[in-house]
Order: C-alpha cells, then structure tokens, then sequence
C-alpha cells in the first residue's frame, strides 16, 4: 500500500465505532484550548509546546503497540507530519493565544475540514463527494454560528489570527499524510515516533521558553491532561478515524471542538449559551450527519 495516497478504507455510512472514536477526540480537542489558557498563566508558550509533548510521549510509551516495526521507507513522511500536525502548530497555538482568546481560535481551527479536503482534491486529483462537500459547508456554518456569540469583544489582533490560520491549514495536510500510514502501519507505532519528532521540533524552544517560565502547580496541571489526553489519546483516535473514512470526512470532528468547549462552560463556569449558538450547534450536527453518510466508491 503506498503511503503517498490518503484514500479512505470505508465509504460506507459512519459506525458505531467511528462516531465513539470522533466523540472522544472531540471531548478531548474541545478542553485544549481551556488547558493551554490555564498553562499560559505561568508558563511560556514555547515551553508549554515542548511540555505537552513529553506527556505526550510518556503516555503512549505506556502502549507495547506503539513500540511496533515501522519500515525506514515510511520515516519521511512521519517526519512531515511530526512538523505539521505537531511540532509546529505546538508552538503557533500558544504563541496566538497570547494575542487571541481561545474562541477565535477555536472558531478558525473550524477550517482544518475544508483545507483538509482540499489538500485531498489535490493528492488525489478529485474533490469530496458531493455529499461531504455539503456535510462541510454546513458544519463550517454552524462553527461560525458557535464562535460569533464569543468572539464578539474578544482581543484579537491579525498576528495571532494569522498563526492560528496557518497551524489550521498545517492540520489539514498532515490529515492526508497520517490517514495512509496509520492504514499501513496503525496509529500507535506512527504517532509515537510522530511525537518524537515534535518534541525535537519544540525542544530548543521549549528550553528557551523555560526560562521566561515560573513554576505553578494549575500551570502544571494544566499541561498534564494536554499532554496525555490532547496530545497523545486524541490524536491517536483522530488518526484511526481518518484512516478508516478518509481525511475530508473524518476531519469534521473539528466542528465539534467549539461545541465542547461551550458546552464545557456552560457546565463548569455557568457560562450562558446563546440562541445563535444552539442554531449552531444543530447545523454543526447536520453537517456530520451530511459527511458521516455512504460515499460513492472511488
């Protein structure tokens, strides 16, 4: 099977399965943003980014599987996504949210389907179906409908919207570089050695933002359940998601991100959740709904 195409194993409607594995990443994405606002209380940004790699690491060490063969052949694009999917947007997100709050940038991270599926157009010279492509436009609908009640008076400045956007698009090609490898080889061996390289990305600036850093048990905290739930878990269920339905479908997860985290603060802060953002919602399920049905076999 080469590695160079990301095609989807199952064109068939989404199962039981595939719907567990899209709720749990959103569960876990949808708190991210929480975590890394707690951490930057005390933490600098770059060492955050290096931080939750290591707990990252740590935790999928913790899997036999994850220490599984991978053929050398396969290093390159690991490498890729290592850089994509996480070194580098590691340290772009942090660095954002100093100039942006957490609902912009879980508003703008809302793209990663759409540049997810036309990073896939372009590997495999056809677009989506018809039926993910509206599956996309409504859910992408939907995450400005959730974002707007928050983003109205939120700081914001076109720096820190800029670096958002370009991890967001990071994201949607490395979708397409992880879906065949995990097919190949599963997520466990892939993303282990795909959090190595992450962590030798944000090392040296990790080790610099350490020491504009001061230590706080919430900043610890914070990082722990950003490290091994964030940065580990999920990307681990994102990857078998993407593997088994195909990058532009799977990537429709990310709509429910900003769901999460306005539910989460409804829940835990009494935030009150407004009507825009409750229509939102249901055009985000739509939308999931839309792409999760039986595709046409390519």
């Amino acid at each position: 099977m080469s590695t160079q195409v990301a095609t989807a194993r199952r064109v068939g409607a989404f199962s039981s399965r595939d719907w567990l594995l899209l709720s749990a990443t959103a569960l876990m994405w949808g708190s991210s943003f929480v975590w890394i606002e707690v951490a930057l209380e005390h933490f600098s940004p770059l060492f955050i980014g290096m931080l939750r790699t290591i707990f990252g690491i740590s935790t999928l060490m913790l899997f036999p599987k994850a220490r599984a063969k991978v053929d050398r052949s396969a290093y390159p694009m690991i490498a890729a996504v290592g850089v994509l999917w996480m070194g580098a947007p590691f340290l772009l997100f942090p660095i954002a949210q100093q100039w942006i709050d957490s609902s912009v940038a879980g508003m703008i991270n809302g793209g990663v389907p759409i540049f997810a599926g036309a990073t896939a157009a372009i590997i495999l010279r056809k677009p989506p179906s018809v039926l993910t492509s509206i599956g996309i436009a409504v859910g992408f609908l939907g995450v400005l409908a959730v974002g707007l009640p928050s983003v109205e008076g939120a700081d914001s400045s076109a720096l820190g919207v800029g670096l958002v956007l370009l991890g967001t698009i990071m994201y949607g090609v490395a979708l397409n570089l992880a879906a065949p490898l995990q097919q190949r080889y599963g997520a466990l061996p892939v993303l282990l050695r795909v959090q190595f390289v992450a962590f030798g990305v944000t090392l040296i600036p990790g080790l610099f933002g350490l020491a504009h850093s001061e230590f706080d048990i919430a900043s610890f905290a914070a990082v722990i359940p950003l490290g091994c739930f964030g940065t580990a878990l999920a990307f681990v269920c994102m990857t078998i998601l993407v593997g088994h339905v195909g990058p532009a479908r799977g990537s429709v997860t990310i709509y429910f991100v900003p769901v999460v985290a306005i539910v989460l603060g409804a829940v835990f802060r009494s935030d009150a959740i407004s009507p825009v953002a409750l229509t939102g919602t249901a055009l985000v399920l739509l939308g999931a709904f839309l792409a999760s049905r039986a595709q046409a076999a390519r």
